[in-house]
C-alpha cells in the first residue's frame, strides 16, 4: 500500500512543520508551495477526513515533507478569510470579473457576483475583454460601478492594450479569482498576461457561448500576480440565510443617501421619498445598478420566505 511505503502519520508528528500554500489537488494527492516557491507532494491525514474538512487550493498550511521521492503529510490547515464551495477555493482576496461584449454580458450574474465578494470581504476588479468588438462597452461598464469604487480595466489580449495596466494592479500579491461567463475570454487573457499555455475554447456561434476549458484548480504565481485558475468559479450558491434588508449594504454607491430616506427602513425598493431612486434619477448613481438590485432584492425575499421548506 501507499502508505505502508512511505512515512506513517505517527511518525510525523514530531518533525518540523514547514508552512505552504496549498496550489493543486488532483487524486488525493495536494501540490503545496512553500515561500521559496518550492513545491511538494502530500496526502491528508485521517483526522481530515473524521472531521470532515477538505483541503481547498489556496489554503495556507502547516506540513511535513516526506524522504527522497516519497509524499509529505498535511498536518494543519490555518484559519481561512475567505472560502467558496464550488470549486473548493480558499483566501481569495480579489474577485475578477471578466466580461466581453459577446458573448453578451449578463449584468445581473455581475452584480449577483459583486454582492458576494463585498459580503466575503474581497475586493472587486471588472475587466472588459474584446473591446474592439464594442468600443463603447468599457465605457457604458466603467460608469455604472464609478460610483460603487468599482475599479474597470478595458484589455485586449489580441493587440496588448491595457495588459500592463492588468499586470500592475494584480502585481500585489493578492490572491485573485477569474470569473465570467463561458467564452468570455478567461483563459486567454490569462494566456496572455502571464505567459502561459492553457487551453482555449471557442465561441460557439448558434449560442454564443464558450466551452468551459479549465478541468481543475490551480494557483498560479509569477511576477507577484497570484491568480487561480478554476473550472467554473462560482459565487452564487443561494444564500438562505441572507435577509433581505441586509442587500442593500453590499451596495457601496447606497451608502451616502442613507438615513436620508422618508422611512428609516427604506430599502430603495420605490418607497415613496427615496433618496436613492432619488439619486438615480440624477444620475448621481446608475439607474441600471438600482434596477438590477431590485431584481436581487425580489430573489432574495422569495428565498428567505422559503428557507424553511
Amino acid at each position: 500500500m501507499d502508505e505502508d511505503r512511505n512515512m506513517t502519520e505517527k511518525q510525523t508528528e514530531d518533525l518540523d512543520l514547514i508552512r505552504g500554500t496549498l496550489v493543486r489537488g488532483i487524486g488525493g494527492f495536494y501540490t503545496i508551495r512553500d515561500e521559496n516557491l518550492r513545491e511538494y507532494t502530500v496526502r491528508c491525514k485521517k483526522k481530515f477526513r473524521h472531521e470532515r474538512i477538505t483541503p481547498m487550493v489556496g489554503d495556507e498550511v502547516l506540513f511535513s515533507p516526506g524522504q527522497g521521492e516519497e509524499h509529505g503529510w498535511l498536518e494543519q490547515i490555518l484559519p481561512r478569510s475567505t472560502e467558496c464551495l464550488r470549486p473548493p477555493v480558499a483566501n481569495v482576496t480579489r474577485l475578477v470579473i471578466v466580461i466581453a461584449p459577446v458573448p453578451k454580458p449578463d449584468m445581473i450574474l455581475v452584480d449577483r457576483q459583486i454582492s458576494r465578494a463585498n459580503s466575503q470581504g474581497m475586493d472587486v476588479l471588472v475587466v472588459v475583454t474584446k473591446h474592439d468588438l464594442d468600443p463603447e462597452l468599457p465605457k457604458q461598464i466603467e460608469t455604472e460601478y464609478r460610483t460603487a469604487g468599482i475599479p474597470v480595466i478595458s484589455v485586449s489580449a489580441k493587440d496588448g492594450t491595457g495588459l500592463e495596466t492588468l499586470r500592475k494592479t494584480l502585481a500585489d500579491r493578492k490572491l485573485s479569482c477569474f470569473t465570467g461567463q463561458s467564452g468570455a475570454g478567461k483563459s486567454t487573457l490569462l494566456n496572455a498576461l502571464l505567459g502561459l499555455e492553457l487551453e482555449t475554447g471557442d465561441i460557439s456561434r448558434k449560442i454564443e457561448r464558450g466551452k468551459n476549458t479549465t478541468r481543475h484548480t490551480e494557483l498560479i504565481e509569477k511576477n507577484g500576480i497570484r491568480v487561480m485558475d478554476t473550472a467554473g468559479f462560482n459565487l452564487l450558491e443561494a444564500e438562505k440565510e441572507l435577509d433581505p434588508a441586509s442587500l442593500k449594504d453590499r451596495y457601496p454607491e447606497f451608502e451616502p443617501y442613507e438615513g436620508k430616506c422618508r422611512f428609516d427602513a427604506c430599502l430603495h425598493d420605490r418607497e415613496p421619498g427615496c433618496a436613492v431612486e432619488e439619486a438615480a434619477n440624477k444620475g448621481e448613481i446608475s439607474p441600471e445598478r438600482l434596477k438590477r438590485y431590485r431584481i436581487l432584492l425580489a430573489e432574495a425575499r422569495e428565498i428567505w420566505r422559503g428557507r424553511y421548506d
